[in-house]
């Protein structure tokens, strides 16, 4: 309804350009012959609207159609939280007309969100960018995937997964057209998986233990670097586990590198070990993915593979487990399936994508933060208008700046209210930080309009 003209108009200017018919109609999820219609009747009016057709009028106006996308889309049905479904948002409204004036029935709701292509009852998962620093990582990285070293791997841990085994075994059905899966099961305890994904074949190198305690990741990693090359330097993509940092894992890569490790008091602080460990002057390398930038490291999208070839079965216990995938692994991955994963993501739009997430949850959430994380935000965004402010437009910037302005007793409040002096002391420091960037920011934006 509210995108019709819209579409119309948008085939008409597909149609100028030179894109063909068929082309038009794929890309406007819509017929060869529609698109046709529409081009013929553009040609001969300017009014794109639906013509008068038999059959009951239409019972609810535009403007209250609106009226009703808002609630479905914009209220919550429990306090601060809740998803309406067609029913519940139908028997709502009926007992309580007067929050939009109209008792729309269930179809006329479900109507009403598909002509607008409306689907706020589907969710996925992200991950908040929250690392200040998140940007300058990413880009080392970035530059790292487009021109790789021949000996570069990506490691990861996959801890907790679930042995479960389901009461009956599978059942295939006689038409073969589905598996029927028992929908009980039993615990039979965890495993973890330790992976190492080669990134010039996809090869992949991995183990299945019952812990992640730094000393099985030590030994994991010193068996993988047994079978890596012995010339040339070795690379490897990680996160920031605190086992992937600590002193013990800087004392084998020295060993392994056959460099000298410096002592524990010269790298007393995470910040040194990281440093060293990144440092280029050795044979082995390690490079670190931003907090909660896990998508950066390619072995998971392994993971996501094996996770729906493998996890997904009935085990009877670790062994069983254990064998299927190291049967996978070996037999099927290596053997059959591995290829190199292809990276061409560069990160445009992303700057500007984080700042519109930001504006966005302060504007409707800002009292439900945890300090912690908003400390990261505010000084996030900071960086961002230092180090990158032409990248986000000016009117995404203006918006923050006026949503922060809306918010700033809201975010001193959650700070004053930390019962941590230290942390406080830090989060306090932030926000001036903070403020003094968002006022340097609206200065600029104004002189870049003036």
């Amino acid at each position: 309804m509210l995108e019709r003209s819209a579409s119309r108009q948008g085939m008409l200017a597909l149609a100028e350009a030179g894109v063909a018919d068929k082309a038009i109609g794929i890309f406007m999820d819509c017929s060869v012959y529609t698109v046709r219609r529409w081009i013929r009747r553009g040609a001969q009016t300017d009014d794109l609207r639906d013509l008068p057709r038999s059959g009951c009028p239409s019972v609810y106006a535009e403007e209250v159609a609106l009226k009703i996308v808002a609630f479905y889309c914009q209220i919550r049905p429990l306090p601060g939280c809740g998803r309406w479904t067609l029913t519940w948002a139908a028997a709502y409204l009926k007992a309580h007309p007067e929050q939009i004036g109209v008792s729309p029935s269930k179809s006329t709701i479900h109507r009403i969100l598909k002509d607008n292509r409306l689907k706020p009852h589907l969710s996925i998962y992200f991950l908040q960018i929250t690392d200040p620093d998140f940007f300058p990582k990413m880009e080392l990285l970035l530059a790292l995937y487009r021109d790789p070293p021949s000996n570069l791997y990506f490691f990861d841990e996959c801890p907790g997964i679930q042995i479960l085994k389901r009461l009956t075994p599978d059942l295939q059905t006689n038409e073969m057209k589905k598996r029927l899966e028992e929908f009980e099961y039993i615990r039979n305890g965890t495993m973890d998986v330790f992976a190492f994904l080669h990134h010039a074949d996809g090869k992949v190198y991995a183990e299945c233990h019952s812990n992640h305690e730094t000393s099985t990741f030590l030994d994991v990693f010193r068996r993988h670097i047994a079978r890596a090359p012995t010339s040339g330097t070795l690379h490897y993509v990680m996160d920031n586990l605190a086992c992937h940092r600590g002193y013990p894992f800087c004392e084998l890569i020295a060993e392994l590198s056959n460099v000298k490790c410096p002592s524990k008091k010269e790298l007393d602080s995470l910040v040194k070990r990281v440093a060293w460990l990144q440092s280029q002057d050795k044979r082995i390398i390690i490079h670190y993915t931003p907090y909660h930038g896990s998508w950066l490291n390619m072995v998971e999208f392994w993971f996501g593979i094996m996770g729906r070839k493998v996890l997904g079965e009935s085990f009877g216990g670790a062994d069983a487990l254990k064998a299927a995938f190291e049967a996978f692994v070996d037999e099927h991955w290596n053997g059959l399936l591995a290829h190199p994963f292809n990276w061409d993501y560069d990160g445009n739009g992303l700057h500007e994508k984080a700042v519109k997430r930001f504006t966005k949850l302060l504007a409707d959430s800002a009292e439900q933060f945890d300090v912690r994380i908003l400390v990261k935000m505010l000084a996030l965004m900071t960086n961002l208008i230092t180090d990158y402010f032409h990248e986000v437009q000016e009117s995404t910037w203006n918006q923050l700046a006026t949503t922060t302005t809306l918010k700033d007793e809201v975010i001193a409040n959650l700070i004053e209210r930390d019962d941590r002096p230290k942390r406080k002391a830090k989060a306090e420091k932030v926000l001036t930080a903070f403020r003094i960037s968002i006022r340097q920011c609206t200065k600029q934006a104004r002189k870049a309009a003036a």
